[in-house]
């Protein structure tokens, strides 16, 4: 649980700077009880949906070289996005590959940090 809570707070965290950074991510209502929400809802998708996704696309991930997680993340942002389109929106494909490749880099220096 404290896991995850961690978790929440990172990503969090993560998609406000991934807003700040990426054009074509908005967040409408730049508030924290927002970005927690948005925290909860793309942590549970990584938590659920990306474990299936990538278990299914396991033979591009492996033909890439591991590249194709990169899409993965980004569709993970687009789902989240569509789940809940008055607190997150992208643009399209390549801000949500670009900001999943930012989230990527971001949650994994800010889990390093805090030993998640």
């Amino acid at each position: 649980m404290r896991n995850f809570v961690l978790r929440v707070i990172i990503y969090a965290i993560g998609i406000a700077l991934v807003a700040e950074i990426v054009p074509g991510i908005h967040i409408p209502n730049d508030t924290l009880s927002t970005l927690l929400i948005i925290g909860i809802v793309f942590g549970l998708l990584n938590a659920i949906l990306k474990s299936i996704i990538t278990l299914l696309t396991c033979p591009l991930v492996i033909l890439s070289l591991g590249l194709f997680v990169l899409v993965i993340n980004g569709i993970m942002l687009l789902v989240t996005a569509s789940l809940i389109p008055a607190r997150l929106q992208i643009d399209g494909f390549w801000p949500a590959f670009l900001g999943g490749i930012a989230m990527s880099i971001i949650s994994l220096i800010l889990e390093r940090v805090l030993g998640v």
